[in-house]
């Protein structure tokens, strides 16, 4: 019998004892007796003799029963289950490239100057500029032929902030949603904005035509103010709460998430996180922030241990509010344990490079958005399509299970190996995690499983 723990994972948090087949994706609730039991099996790798060493702390017949069941769940494959052969996996790649998304960079200009901007403020170390009708146009039709007999569509709105281009943001939603429909298929719509410019006459057209609205707001207004500042440095947290705000009760709390970014300045975001709650915002993402290596705002190695604490705090507040029937949604906590995605999802990740394009305003194709601008990675552009089909082979063939230090982490079918572009950034490689990003990701997820559990276990 394989007992191969490189497969399972357990860990302790609060009052809870949790075991993660990683394989299967199987997550089960044991008791003290069960996981000292595995501690044994682990270094004797002998069943009887595991239980003979603890039978001065247990009930022989409690340690059976805990034997009879592991076995079980090994006999139905929901321990120590087989990892799914690289070989087999790759076989069902299909060759030809199906392209199911684009993130349309309608402005390469912003109305704010974020000390943090990954985009160079929003020029993307280039020309401000913006993308007109007719490159967005010919984008739209590149996504309906490029993706095959798929029915269901993306397309992301991004800058920068679009919103400076919003006549032609409008302009191709009609555009997408007939031309779509001419051709059988369905075509959504989300688009990520700073909250300047959202007024009333823009928040009604994302309501008619059923966009989803990502939305920056990093907290506490010193957070805010202090990262995200107008040009001339003037404060940009009031009018953006407001125009959010306003924007969020309008449309009955649906279709959007509050994101914002913490940084060194805020090691203690779960007080932001708290804040945008407070606020009333239902759906809430903040995220780490990735950056080179200097900058005064990015993390250090010595800040992990803080961090992780912040997440146990959130962890707790957010059960609390699921108590007290206050709930909001945390991004990074969504997780689902019975039907989650797909194997070649879970392998391959956001679909960067191959299944997802990003364009921008003049029509070129990189990998995705933060790979715009960068020479190297121009794979295209919308008139011509793929003509470096080389790059999308590279990013489809660095999925998972051809990351080796991924091949012993428990997190691997739930985070995929990572950023591609982050693990570029900071290892020059496709197929090597960026490890900051991989330790907190590996918190969040035990606190996800952590309150999933929970919620199984709490009657409604």
């Amino acid at each position: 019998m394989d007992l191969d723990f490189n497969k399972i994972y357990k860990f302790a948090m609060k009052d809870l004892k949790i075991m993660i087949d990683i394989n299967s994706g199987s997550v089960h609730i044991i008791d003290t007796v069960t996981w000292d039991y595995l501690d044994k099996l682990e270094l004797t790798r002998d069943w009887q003799k595991a239980k003979e060493e603890l039978l001065h702390l247990y009930d022989p017949k409690k340690l059976q029963a805990v034997i009879d069941e592991l076995q079980v769940l090994i006999k139905n494959g929901l321990l120590f289950s087989p990892e799914p052969p690289v070989e087999e996996y790759e076989q069902n790649i299909p060759e030809e490239q199906v392209v199911k998304a684009l993130c349309l960079h309608v402005a390469h200009d912003c109305n704010l100057r974020c000390g943090y901007c990954f985009a160079g403020t929003g020029s993307f170390s280039g020309e401000r500029t913006l993308m007109d009708r007719e490159t967005g146009e010919k984008a739209i039709d590149f996504l309906l032929q490029a993706s095959g007999n798929r029915k269901n569509v993306e397309v992301d709105f991004f800058g920068g902030e679009p919103l400076l281009n919003f006549k032609v943001v409008k302009e191709l939603v009609y555009y997408g949603q007939r031309k779509a429909k001419e051709q059988g298929k369905h075509l959504k719509f989300t688009i990520t904005t700073n909250g300047v410019l959202l007024n009333e006459e823009i928040g009604d057209f994302f309501d008619a035509n059923g966009l989803d609205v990502v939305l920056s707001l990093d907290g506490r207004p010193e957070v805010h103010d202090r990262m995200r500042p107008f040009p001339k440095g003037a404060k940009s947290y009031d009018i953006t709460k407001e125009h959010i705000l306003n924007f969020v009760e309008k449309r009955n709390q649906k279709n959007y998430y509050v994101r914002g970014t913490f940084t060194r300045h805020n090691l203690d975001f779960f007080q932001d996180v708290k804040h945008l709650a407070e606020l009333g915002f239902k759906e809430i993402s903040l995220e780490p922030v990735v950056t080179a290596t200097g900058e005064d705002y990015g993390f250090l190695e010595e800040d992990l241990p803080f961090i992780k604490e912040q997440y146990d705090l959130l962890t707790d507040y957010y059960w609390d509010c699921y108590q007290r029937g206050t709930p909001f949604n945390f991004f990074h906590f969504n997780i689902d344990l019975n039907h989650g995605p797909c194997l070649p999802k879970r392998l391959s990740g956001c679909g960067a490079g191959y299944e997802y394009l990003a364009v921008s305003p003049e029509g070129d194709l990189y990998p995705c958005h933060q790979f715009v601008g960068k020479e190297d990675y121009k794979i295209g552009h919308i008139s011509t399509g793929i003509v470096k089909p080389e790059i999308p082979k590279e990013f489809k063939a660095s999925h998972v299970l051809k990351k080796d230090e991924c091949r012993t982490c428990w997190a691997r079918f739930y985070c995929s190996g990572g950023c591609h572009a982050n693990n570029l950034a900071f290892r020059n490689s496709l197929l090597k995690p960026y490890q900051m990003g991989c330790e907190l990701q590996k918190k969040r997820l035990e606190c996800a499983i952590y309150l999933q559990v929970q919620k199984h276990l709490t009657p409604q």
